[in-house]
């Protein structure tokens, strides 16, 4: 997105100035990459992943309240029971009487608690390592949420709430099959998490709010609570929003962030249900879709691939469930992502995406054996994204 020219932001500026945004002509624009310039994309990706309604009006007072109900979030969920203070307006409880760390009903508070936990360390393994090759969710935030760091209250953090959790980590050894190892050989992760400075007290890193957001996601969407490769979904939406060159969004890209995640993640969320993999909603049928797009646009390859016995579940799995995020850098995941989200067939354009990046590696794949396929395949070797999405566009536009 760099060097976009002046002209093409006036066109953005004059759709967004609008009272009402006209959403088609908005899509058409953000389809071709969005500016980052002025906030830009922090914006349109709000609208597009329906976070903001389409009359302008509505903006501020829709975002007070759903900026206030995150805070309530962060006081019911991430304050560990009995620990709320006095100074808080709220009488401490003596958990000792009704309710203890022993309790076996199923509906005590510390049931519940120990049983978040094994939820916590698996997201905490997984965020610690959101894109090592970059500093950022290392660094600390510019707005650490005082709700929780203020000093008044010694509220438990979630870090801290891991590190004095002695739970075994084979608690949360339920990995789905395929999703065991999302991460690709393009990240490389830090060998010790004890790499990672700690910071001083009153400050949080950027990955601490990502986990406090899939925390949350994770406690209200007890169905699904959180899988393994979510926190690649959350990275770059975070990312975006919490480098907003306008402030006063920056202040609020937790809970903006957690919105937008919860909207993305109710129209793909079909993806991460191990049980409904093979309902039509299911990411196998996605995959098939895969190969069958391929099969109508270049029969040959598809017949090579087919001969070689190499499954679309073997690269289009993760392709497909974390939307590329793991196959490119982070800046060329935001830009396949402005038009992942632009496509008002709603992840339609991601199929053509993956076939085009299958085309455009036609010839080594024609040629390669299926060990040498395999590698192409896992560890995607074109890193220009404007190439691949002008192929699948062009795949589109043949149909």
């Amino acid at each position: 997105t760099r060097g976009f020219a002046p002209l093409r932001i006036a066109d953005f500026q004059e759709v967004l100035g609008e009272p009402t945004v006209a959403l088609t002509k908005l899509r058409e624009l953000c389809f071709s990459g969005i500016p980052f310039d002025g906030g830009l994309r922090c914006l349109c990706w709000k609208i597009l992943l329906n976070y903001l309604p389409l009359e302008k009006a509505l903006w501020s007072s829709l975002l007070k309240k759903q900026r206030d109900l995150y805070s309530q979030f962060l006081k019911e969920m991430i304050i560990q029971p009995g620990i709320a203070k006095a100074n808080l307006g709220v009488a401490r409880e003596d958990v000792t009487l009704e309710d203890h760390p022993l309790n076996p009903n199923p509906d005590s508070r510390w049931n519940t608690y120990f049983k978040d936990n094994e939820v916590l360390l698996q997201i905490d393994k997984d965020v610690r390592r959101l894109y090592p090759d970059m500093a950022f969710f290392q660094r600390p935030t510019d707005y650490p949420c005082l709700l929780i760091l203020d000093p008044q209250n010694e509220f438990e953090t979630l870090r801290r709430r891991v590190e004095q959790t002695t739970l075994k980590s084979q608690t949360v050894a339920r990995n789905r099959s395929g999703v065991t190892n999302v991460s690709s050989p393009l990240k490389t992760t830090p060998s010790s998490l004890n790499e990672y400075e700690v910071l001083p007290n009153g400050c949080e890193a950027h990955w601490e709010v990502v986990e406090r957001i899939l925390f949350i996601y994770a406690k209200l969407n007890p169905g699904i609570a959180y899988v393994q490769g979510m926190n690649e979904i959350v990275g770059p939406l975070y990312y975006t929003f919490a480098t907003d060159p306008n402030s006063e969004w920056k202040e609020h890209a937790e809970a903006d962030t957690f919105f937008c995640f919860t909207n993305l993640m109710a129209e793909i969320r079909d993806n991460f249900i191990k049980s409904l993999d093979d309902s039509q909603c299911g990411i196998t049928y996605k995959m098939e879709k895969v190969y069958s797009t391929l099969k109508e646009k270049d029969v040959e390859l598809y017949l090579k691939l087919q001969e070689q016995n190499i499954k679309p579940q073997f690269f289009a799995f993760r392709w497909l469930t974390l939307l590329l995020s793991q196959e490119f850098l982070l800046p060329d995941v935001i830009r396949i992502w402005d038009s992942l989200f632009a496509d008002d067939k709603r992840f339609d354009f991601l199929l053509l995406v993956c076939c085009a990046m299958l085309t455009l590696i036609r010839d080594q794949l024609l040629e390669g054996d299926f060990t040498l396929n395999m590698r192409l395949l896992q560890d995607y070797p074109i890193s220009d994204v404007h190439l691949i999405l002008k192929k699948a566009k062009e795949l589109q536009d043949s149909k």
